[in-house]
């Protein structure tokens, strides 16, 4: 559904049961996100108007279904951490004509250079601890239930770089020393967020505050240090330095790393075969080399 005028409609017909009767007002689709797009809009009632914001993606793809990313979101909620509030989300192409989640605007930033240009020394702190809260909150949430996919990381990295046919030394050095310093398994699976990371987070840099965790779509049950890992890739890091000494957490931050550079030839791959064309994923292709270096980087340290 690509007509802003038709969408309003479905929009207030698929908000009815949780706010009764509205109008979507001031639609306009957001820049950023790869995988789905989001619109942010208004939906106004006779005693005023709330904030609020759409994601939308196709049937097909393969991350989490809305549903799904749904009930992560409450449930991680319920233990603490900050996230908007959903009201409402489904699989079906029946109502929007793709699968869709509708949540609360949270106001704030999330582009990083104006994040550190706006906070001080003692702020970023404030932030960082904010953000362990946050996953701490998330790893505590019920993760029974919901059908959380489980997967070896490991070896979906290995599929999905098996299924475009394509490969480097780098990645494939990487791949055998990850199973040949594989950590033994020492807890049970918890609520993973999946792609917990600066862009992925809102700041209100006034306060400042860890405002909303966004971006579920890759949420799992998994290992939590998965999640502390993928946070703390120089990728996110912008290239600032960070000592990094326990051998199982050095694992995973390699597997990590490994994960972004699957993912950006993936999202590449998306654009040359075809399938989606467009400039943005074609440009992540680019940093498949950046992280190349980070793995030899890493590789070579052990």
């Amino acid at each position: 559904m690509t007509d802003s005028g038709d969408l309003s409609q479905a929009l207030a017909r698929v908000l009815a049961p949780s706010l009764g009767t509205i109008t979507a007002q001031n639609l306009r689709e957001l820049t950023g996100g790869a995988s789905r797009a989001t619109w942010a809009f208004d939906a106004v009632t006779d005693t005023g108007s709330r904030a609020l914001i759409l994601r939308i993606g196709p049937p097909d793809e393969i991350h989490a279904g809305m549903e799904l990313e749904a009930a992560a979101l409450s449930r991680a909620g319920a233990t603490g951490a900050p996230v908007p509030q959903v009201l409402a989300a489904s699989n079906s192409v029946n109502a929007l004509g793709n699968p869709f989640l509708v949540c609360d605007f949270v106001s704030g930033e999330t582009i990083v250079r104006r994040i550190e240009r706006a906070l001080d020394a003692g702020g970023r702190a404030t932030v960082l601890q904010q953000c362990a809260n946050a996953l701490a909150s998330i790893h505590r949430a019920d993760s029974t239930g919901i059908e959380l996919s489980h997967a070896d990381p490991l070896n979906e990295s290995r599929r999905q770089l098996d299924d475009m046919g394509d490969t480097t030394a780098t990645f494939e050095w990487a791949f055998r020393w990850l199973e040949s310093h594989r950590p033994p398994r020492t807890e049970n699976p918890v609520l993973v967020h999946g792609d917990f990371r600066m862009g992925n987070l809102i700041v209100d840099t006034e306060t400042p505050r860890l405002a909303a965790v966004l971006d579920w779509e890759l949420t799992h049950a998994g290992s939590r240090i998965e999640d502390l890992a993928w946070f703390c890739i120089r990728a996110w890091r912008f290239g600032a330095p960070r000592d990094l000494n326990r051998n199982h957490f050095h694992w995973w931050l390699v597997l990590a790393t490994l994960r972004w550079g699957v993912i950006c030839r993936y999202q590449a791959e998306r654009h040359l075969s075809g399938q989606t064309r467009s400039v943005e994923l074609a440009a992540i292709g680019r940093r498949v080399c950046e992280t190349e270096w980070d793995l030899l980087n890493l590789l070579e340290a052990r």
